[in-house]
This record gives C-alpha cells, structure tokens and sequence, in this order.
C-alpha cells in the first residue's frame, strides 16, 4: 500500500471523532492521520493524547471554516517527512463511510486519477437521513455549479475525496481566495481541471449524521452561492 495521509477536518465532533479514527486504522492501519481541529475547545487533542490515539492534531484557535481547515491540513501533510502519494479528505461525522476507502484507492489508483469524489449522485448511490429541504438544496446547488462551470460532474459538493500530489500541489497554490465552505470543493475541480488533471467520480452511501450537529447553515448557503458565481466568471484565470 502506497504512503496515504487522511486529512479531516473537525467542528465539535468530540462524540464521533474515537470511533472513525479506529475504523480508519482498521482499514488503512499504515495511514497518517490530520486532525484539524477548529473547536472552541481542545476537548478533542485532550481526548486524543489520554487515548493515545497517534495521529497528527492541530487545533486553530481562530476557526475559518471547513475548506481552510483541509487546506490548512493538506499543508502539514505534504511538508510532513513522509512522502505521501494518495490524500484523502472526509468528515468527521461518519456521513463518509470509512468501509469505502479501500475500494475507492484501488478505484483511484486503476483509473490513474487526480481526483477522485465520492459522488452522491451517481447511479447505485444513496443518501441516507436527509430532509426534503437539504435534498433539494444540495441538488439545486450542483446544478448550478455543472451548469455555471460547464464541467460534467454529477457532485461538486462532497468533501469525501482522493487526490494525486500534484493535484494537492496546484490547491495549495491557487486555492482559498474565493470563499470558504462548499465553494472551496468547486474551487478545487475548477483548478484541477484547469491544469489538465484527470477528475473521476464513483458512487457512494451517504449517511446524515447520527450523533452531533451539522455546522450547515443558511449564512453558509448562501455565502457558497455567492461564490459559486463569482467564480463562475473567474473560472478560467484559475490555475
């Protein structure tokens, strides 16, 4: 198995965050694991150290939402001693189902890709605990983003995902500038694709949280749409 690091943004997921970390390691047990913490507290890095749990923790103390904590991870991974060859990105709330790493590296991996996304919208995948409202939000906002963007991709906004180095590299460098929250994730393709990377999708079991509370709100909404067309007319200077 190649070098992986699993970056994993976390927002109050004190409840949740034992239970994935050990099933991550289950799957992926040469795997390093970033923890990106943006708690007000430090219960999670306190919980971590007590458990010896042995992965990367950082807490920021000046929270910036979820796409600047995964940037913020994917720089401690690639300047880490470890040369990783696969990143991985996903939640901390299990609505990424750790069962399905294997299968999507190998997936990854076969098909040669960049990136790799999670796609809820592709045939044989399922959305689990999901209200009507939430349904017809996420649907309305990838239409729009396929649509502003003109790229074919059935799922802009999942965050569970694999990328190759040089696709870690170019977000690194040219991401972040436009907005945080779901618009980094189209961001991202958006940068990736300009760069003549490959993108792939495959489907997934997508479960609404079961323990916790969603960050998901409507000043996030709205800010991401916002975002999704100013970068709908930026797009193309994006590399």
């Amino acid at each position: 198995m190649k070098n992986i690091a699993i970056v994993i943004p976390t927002f109050n997921e004190l409840e949740n965050i034992e239970k994935l970390i050990h099933e991550i390691k289950i799957k992926l047990p040469e795997a390093k694991i970033f923890i990106i913490d943006d708690s007000k507290t430090k219960e999670i890095g306190e919980l971590i150290k007590n458990k010896n749990l042995k992965v990367n923790y950082f807490h920021r103390s000046d929270a910036s939402g979820r796409g600047s904590a995964v940037i913020y991870g994917f720089n401690k991974a690639i300047r880490d001693e470890n040369k990783y060859e696969i990143f991985i990105e996903m939640d901390a709330d299990f609505s990424h189902d750790p069962n399905e790493l294997l299968r999507n590296i190998d997936f990854f991996e076969k098909k040669k890709l960049d990136l790799l996304i999670a796609s809820r919208y592709l045939t044989g995948s399922q959305i689990i605990n999901w209200s009507l409202s939430r349904r017809i939000l996420s649907k309305l906002s990838n239409f729009l983003a396929r649509n502003l963007l003109n790229i074919p991709l059935k799922d802009f906004t999942n965050g569970f995902r694999i990328y190759s180095p040089g696709a870690i590299n170019s977000i690194i460098l040219s991401c972040g500038n436009i907005g945080d929250g779901f618009i980094l994730l189209s961001e991202i393709i958006v940068v990736i694709k300009n760069n003549f990377m490959k993108i792939g999708e495959i489907n997934t079991k997508f479960v609404n949280r079961e323990r916790g509370v969603s960050s998901v709100n409507l000043k996030l909404v709205l800010a991401s749409l916002y975002g999704l067309i100013k970068l709908a007319i930026i797009k193309k200077r994006l590399k």
